[in-house]
């Protein structure tokens, strides 16, 4: 069978990765076009017809500045979808482009199967009016929203597991010890390291790298070390920072973090992995126009807290600093007693071992990938029977 799938950002790519080979598992002559990145590309063995790079906006002024570019996009793959046919359309995560190639799949008849669910209980909750409208089926990643969704919106879903747990426990088995790992990287600065973690996104990077260095100057006694996404050249790191000699790692997010004394870290599921690796992280999160930014979240946030470690234990286990309250000073202050042994740095541990008893132990990738070939057989065979009577 026929899969299109589209994945907006870093972390989508990679746990469309793992979807594509649930998906291979489970339909041998499986087909799949797809906009992503560069693991999933390996994964499904071709280039993507779309690279996520040229997906994603952040922030509400840059949405508005890239929408030209957002609506050529979403023709682009509106044209892919009516003339390749898929027999399903798998979305993940990204809702504010995924949910309007929902509508468009729908009207061509396509089945829309949503991995990750829309973060509808945190704000823009009246986008349950297109999930209930559009996607045929919806796989929760988070333990929570199973309940969410069927006792608030009357709306079944399935939960598969988070793809973190998996993903992460893989990476660190592969983890080398310390001092192999500052030999393979060429990391000759004895001093302890503070991971900078800023995101996977252009605007990010230029929003957040800056403030996560100026801060973490402020601990001499530390070197810092950037994690760095694949999808943005080692230049911009270096062009954004205005130091030619900054110290970036690619494709070694894991060891980096195994290898720290702690993270700063931007708020997304970065802010889960970097709790599943157990690193103490302090969450950043800046963006243009931050003032009018906070105003707007302010008024629409639905919840306590916006960093899932936070979410998933229901309390705070990591302190969040966000928008125009996230400056050098409150990163520093923040930052200080996780690099101590301190009462603090051992609550975030305790608080992140209570993360990972929630999450559980599933194979989310695989167990979503079934259940896609499942509901996507089933719906052909229906199709055919319905065919067979007329």
């Amino acid at each position: 069978m026929k899969y299109m799938i589209v994945a907006g950002e870093a972390s989508g790519d990679l746990h469309g990765s793992r979807l594509i080979e649930g998906i291979k598992e489970n339909d041998a002559e499986a087909e799949f076009r797809f906009f992503g990145g560069d693991r999933m590309a390996v994964a499904a063995g071709a280039e993507p017809d779309l690279h996520y790079d040229k997906l994603n906006v952040m922030g509400f002024s840059e949405v508005i500045r890239s929408l030209p570019r957002i609506l050529r996009n979403l023709s682009k793959a509106r044209k892919l979808m009516q003339q390749w046919r898929p027999d399903a359309l798998v979305l993940i995560d990204f809702p504010g482009f995924n949910l309007k190639l929902s509508k468009a799949a729908r009207r061509l008849g396509v089945p829309v199967h949503y991995y990750i669910s829309p973060k509808i209980w945190a704000w823009k909750e009246y986008r349950i009016r297109a999930i209930k409208r559009y996607v045929s089926h919806l796989y929760c990643i988070l333990p929570f929203e199973k309940d969410y969704y069927s006792k608030r919106h009357g709306y079944e879903v399935e939960y598969v597991g988070n793809p973190s747990v998996g993903e992460i426990d893989e990476a660190l088995r592969k983890v080398p010890a310390e001092q192999y790992f500052r030999e393979r990287y060429d990391i000759a600065d004895p001093r302890p390291i503070i991971a900078l973690l800023p995101g996977s996104r252009r605007g990010e990077l230029r929003n957040n790298l800056p403030l996560m260095i100026e801060a973490a100057k402020r601990f001499p006694e530390y070197q810092y070390i950037v994690a760095a996404a694949p999808a943005q050249p080692e230049r911009l790191y270096r062009e954004i920072a205005q130091d030619p000699g900054l110290k970036v790692v690619f494709g070694a997010t894991q060891s980096l973090l195994r290898h720290s004394r702690a993270a700063l870290v931007t708020s997304g599921t970065a802010t889960l992995e970097t709790a599943l690796t157990a690193t103490p992280q302090v969450v950043c999160y800046r963006a243009n126009g931050s003032r009018l930014s906070y105003a707007i979240m302010a008024r629409l946030l639905k919840v306590k807290y916006v960093s899932l470690p936070n979410l998933i234990a229901d309390r705070e286990v990591v302190p969040e600093l966000l928008l125009h309250r996230c400056t050098a000073d409150t990163i520093a202050e923040n930052l200080a007693p996780l690099l101590a042994g301190s009462p603090e740095r051992d609550r975030m541990l305790g608080g992140y071992r209570e993360v990972r008893r929630r999450l559980g132990e599933h194979a989310s990738g695989q167990r979503a990938g079934y259940l896609i070939v499942q509901h996507t057989l089933k719906e052909r065979d229906n199709e055919n029977t319905v065919k067979g009577k007329e």
